[in-house]
């Protein structure tokens, strides 16, 4: 999941495989894009994400025109004061835990590997939106790394685009893995 968007994106670990989903995101990826990005909701990013994000979408509103207005949730210990607006600093799992357990807007979550990784250890995903390339790396950052703990998941939807490319919706289910009801 490290670098998809250019090259220079995440190098970290030395990973050099950066723009690596361009080949295959065409017109119908673009529009299963717009429609995941669209509705109301807020983002949960992580601090590297919101940098690459903060750097860009503040001036390029086009391509995702609610993304100035929506609350934007960075989870950091060291940033302050946010320059981008409605964005709100998180310190940790414990204010993660306070918001999910509110009654707001649903949260998504865009990149943040780190992060991600806190919140499926944690039991803090109600459901993932996948996006599977048909592209081995061999290496970089993944999605179900090492310490996530088993747990079930159910398709909701999903399509293919005429480039390969897959994309799945899953919603968590009672954790039929450690209860052991197949």
């Amino acid at each position: 999941m490290q670098a998809p968007g250019g090259p220079k994106e995440d190098t970290s670990g030395g990973f050099k495989y950066g723009g690596w989903t361009f080949p295959y995101f065409d017109e119908e990826a673009g529009k299963e894009m717009e429609k995941q990005m669209a509705g109301k909701y807020d983002l949960l990013l992580g601090r590297k994400t919101y940098d690459i994000f903060s750097n860009y979408w503040p001036d390029h509103p086009e391509g995702w025109p609610q993304i100035n207005r929506i609350t934007k949730y960075v989870v950091s210990k060291m940033l302050k004061k946010p320059d981008w607006t409605n964005t709100k600093v998180l310190k940790g799992l414990d204010e993660i835990k306070k918001l999910k357990a509110t009654t707001g807007s649903p949260l998504q979550v865009y990149g943040s590997g780190d992060m991600i990784q806190t919140l499926l250890k944690n039991n803090l995903v109600d459901e993932l939106w996948l996006k599977i390339f048909p592209v081995s790396l061999g290496k970089g950052k993944m999605l179900f790394a090492k310490g996530t703990i088993p747990t079930s998941w159910k398709l909701i939807s999903s399509s293919v685009t005429s480039s390969g490319v897959i994309f799945a919706n899953y919603k968590w289910q009672t954790n039929k893995i450690e209860t052991g009801t197949f």
